[in-house]
């Protein structure tokens, strides 16, 4: 547990907090708080109220408590949780912070965080949180009319244009199920996180082939620190979506992050012609997006395997949520795939697998799109420097809007809510059905305060992608020539 302070002159009192003589809490200034920043000893702060959670793989929301062990998560724990939630912290308090002690807050910037605390009181009082269950009962339903539609164009019809449709329309469906999958486990629709939970299975799991656990994961700890790199090799406060080394760099930090890993310190020849070519490789990789999802969900929901440290240590400590319905999910799903990309016995090994990874790529370039416009070519920064809470995830975040030929009611649909991605990010269990509301009160907040966000159409967002890949690519070659004059 943690090791700092005043901490080892006290003692844990029955009820969970950590008293001094005298029954007065323990102090802490914010230095000897950020001195804690990895999992087995993390420290968090909430309501200037310092809590010792060190070790808790067991928290329900996995190990993305520990992107903010040594920081504030006063916002982040908002943003993510149900009132009455901080109950559940009271066995983790250690003492209070010394607001004194925070030097890097002056009153502008405290006036800003209670302004934008205000603002979600006041959303919450608007009932902008309450889903519309007669919304998501159309927008499932028109999904597995998708799916349907798919299934009847490969059972139905022996016309090969008819197949690469169906497989086109199959990448599609995949997609939206990713949009409710992704509303559904973010418990924008139901307040019993079960039921939210067991709709995410079946939208994950078994249409998707998509492991819930991994994707909660992935995403959750995404969405507490977007657009971070880790702060050390042991700690795990960086954004596992950046963790794309080595064939794509969001930065020179990260181009040469793989030079410690070999013996001569020098990058490898791997990595100087993939990070020399990323603008180029970007969208072939995004092809194959789907392919490695698919295989880490396999490895997760089956015991195989994890994609990163973080979900290593979750499954070892507290193992998959749903064991038995992820592996039911996720079999049941290569099942129905394999009766409909054989056309129901009807096909060739060679044509089963046209029909396979026209499919899969497509799916996996659809969802990636999305994805990489909503963050990718944004602000990137150190764990240890980050900004606070609303600048951090607007600064890092791009909303996508109509323009270039492509309507907004297409954008709106097709990346399923994500087109508010600043908005969405700020409250990420605001329903899609009310994000589009809600983005006219963030408008106006961001003007008042002076704060920028951003927003660019589909083709101007790519470019601004494209262009940051090559701008990386180009500083990454000038500093290697710098480092290495003789090569």
């Amino acid at each position: 547990m943690g090791k700092g302070g005043d901490a080892s002159v006290a003692t844990r009192a029955t009820d969970g907090a950590m008293k001094l003589v005298g029954d007065k809490p323990a102090k802490y200034t914010w230095a000897e708080v950020k001195k804690h920043i990895t999992p087995n000893d993390a420290w968090v702060v909430y309501q200037n109220r310092v809590y010792d959670v060190s070790d808790w793989y067991e928290h329900p929301g996995g190990g993305v408590i520990f992107t903010h062990a040594g920081d504030d998560m006063t916002d982040i724990f908002a943003a993510f949780h149900a009132q009455g939630s901080q109950a559940m912290m009271k066995k983790f308090y250690i003492g209070e912070l010394i607001p004194e002690s925070v030097t890097h807050k002056d009153q502008q910037q405290l006036d800003f965080e209670k302004g934008y605390r205000d603002l979600r009181a006041k959303l919450v009082m608007m009932g902008m949180f309450k889903s519309s269950k007669g919304y998501y009962a159309y927008k499932c339903s028109f999904n597995m009319t998708m799916w349907a539609i798919a299934v009847a164009m490969v059972y139905f019809s022996d016309n090969v244009a008819m197949h690469i449709g169906s497989a086109l329309l199959l990448g599609l469906f995949w997609q939206q199920c990713g949009w409710l999958a992704h509303d559904f486990l973010h418990h924008q629709v139901f307040k019993k996180r079960k039921y939210g939970d067991l709709v995410g299975i079946f939208w994950g799991d078994l249409m998707q082939g998509f492991s819930m656990q991994w994707w909660k994961n992935k995403h959750n700890g995404h969405h507490a620190v977007p657009n971070l790199h880790n702060s050390s090799l042991e700690s795990q406060d960086g954004d596992p979506d950046i963790d794309t080394m080595p064939l794509l760099a969001w930065s020179i930090k990260q181009a040469q992050s793989f030079r410690e890993m070999n013996a001569d310190g020098k990058d490898s020849t791997f990595v100087k012609y993939a990070i020399k070519f990323q603008a180029f490789t970007y969208f072939p990789i995004l092809l194959l997006a789907r392919i490695s999802w698919l295989n880490e969900s396999f490895k997760t929901a089956f015991g195989l395997g994890a994609s990163s440290e973080n979900a290593k240590l979750e499954m070892e400590r507290s193992g998959l949520q749903y064991p038995l319905l992820e592996k039911i999910g996720i079999t049941l799903h290569y099942c129905w795939m394999a009766v409909l990309t054989t056309g129901f016995g009807r096909w060739s090994v060679a044509y089963s697998l046209m029909y396979f990874f026209t499919a899969t790529c497509s799916s996996g370039l659809f969802l990636a799109l999305v994805f990489g416009l909503g963050h990718n070519g944004m602000a990137v920064y150190d764990a240890t420097t980050r900004p606070d809470f609303w600048k951090l995830q607007v600064t890092t975040t791009r909303n996508i809007t109509g323009g270039h030929g492509i309507p907004k009611f297409f954008v709106d649909w097709f990346c399923g809510g994500l087109q508010y991605q600043v908005d969405h990010h700020l409250f990420p269990m605001m329903p899609r059905n009310n994000i589009a509301k809600c983005h006219k009160l963030v408008e106006s907040f961001c003007k008042e305060w002076g704060v920028t966000y951003h927003e660019a159409d589909m083709y101007d967002g790519t470019v601004e992608v494209l262009s940051h890949l090559q701008n990386v690519s180009d500083e990454f070659l000038v500093e290697m020539v710098k480092d290495f004059p003789a090569m």
